[in-house]
C-alpha cells in the first residue's frame, strides 16, 4: 500500500501546499481520500485524474471537498476532449449533510452512502469508521490492505478522542490531525501535537505523520509529538511526499 500526500494544510492552502487530500494505492487500485483546495492540480501533476477508481469523503468542510466540482468536470469533459475512456466515478460519503447530494452528477459520478457501523470494501481495501469530535459529522478511517494486511489510519478532523487508541492499534501508519500546539487540549475541533503523540504511543503505531497543518510553527508541532513517543518516527506531511505502508 502506498500513500501520497496531495494536500496537508489546515483550513486554507498556500501557494505551494493544498488542503486535505490523500491518495492510497494498492494492486493498481487508486483510492482518493478527500479533495481539498488545490488538490486537483496536485493530483493532475502526478497522474491522469480520471484514473482514480474511487473517492472517499470524511466530511463536507470546504478544506476537504473544495476541488470536488472540478474533479467531476474532469470526468465529464476530459474523455471527449482528450479521447480517454469514459467511466463513472464512485464517491463514498456519509448522508448526514445536504452536501451528499452533490456527490452525484448524471453520467459523471455516483454518490454512495457508507454506513459507519459496517465495513466498507472498496477495491483491495477494507475500511472501518470512527465518528470524530468535530463541529460537523466527520469520520476517521482505518484502512486494511486485504492482501498484505497492512493498516493505514487517518483521524480526519477531530478533537482528542480516546477511542482513537483502540482504532489505531498497531497501525503501520497513523496520519493524524495535529493543527494545534500544546496548550489547546480537549478542543472540539482539532487535536494538539501532544495529544496525537499520546495516541500514537498508546496505540503502538509504527509511523506517525502529522497533517492538517498550520502555516506556522510546524517544527514545534513535530517536536511536541516526538516528546510523547518512543521509537516511533514522526513526520510532517508535505505535499507529494510518499510513504510505503
Amino acid at each position: 500500500m502506498k500513500l501520497t500526500i496531495l494536500g496537508c494544510m489546515g483550513a486554507y492552502p498556500t501557494p505551494t501546499q493544498a488542503t486535505s487530500s490523500y491518495l492510497l494505492e494498492a494492486d493498481g487500485f487508486k483510492l482518493l481520500v478527500d479533495i481539498g483546495s488545490g488538490a486537483f492540480q496536485h493530483l493532475a501533476s502526478i497522474m491522469e485524474p480520471t484514473d482514480i477508481d474511487a473517492l472517499l469523503i470524511t466530511h463536507y468542510h470546504a478544506d476537504h471537498i473544495a476541488d470536488l466540482g472540478v474533479l467531476q468536470y474532469a470526468y465529464q469533459l476530459k474523455p471527449a476532449l482528450e479521447h480517454l475512456p469514459k467511466k463513472i466515478l464512485k464517491i463514498y460519503g456519509h448522508q448526514h449533510s445536504e452536501e451528499f447530494s452533490k456527490l452525484t452528477m448524471q453520467n459523471v459520478s455516483e454518490g454512495i452512502v457508507y454506513n459507519p457501523e459496517e465495513i466498507l470494501r472498496v477495491g483491495p481495501f477494507k475500511i472501518t469508521f470512527l465518528k470524530t469530535i468535530h463541529p460537523v459529522v466527520c469520520y476517521g478511517i482505518r484502512v486494511e490492505d486485504k492482501n498484505t494486511k497492512k493498516v493505514f489510519v487517518f483521524t480526519a478532523d477531530s478533537g482528542y478522542l480516546a477511542d482513537f487508541i483502540t482504532f489505531a492499534k498497531d497501525a503501520d501508519l497513523l496520519l493524524a490531525d495535529a493543527m494545534f500546539m500544546n496548550g489547546s487540549e480537549n478542543s472540539t475541533v482539532h487535536m494538539t501535537a501532544g495529544e496525537v503523540g499520546k495516541i500514537a504511543d498508546l496505540a503502538n503505531v509504527k509511523q506517525l505523520v502529522l497533517t492538517h497543518l498550520p502555516v506556522n510553527y510546524q517544527s514545534v508541532l513535530k517536536q511536541q509529538a516526538e516528546e510523547m513517543v518512543e521509537h516511533i518516527p514522526v513526520y510532517l506531511a508535505k505535499d507529494f511526499d510518499t510513504y510505503e505502508i
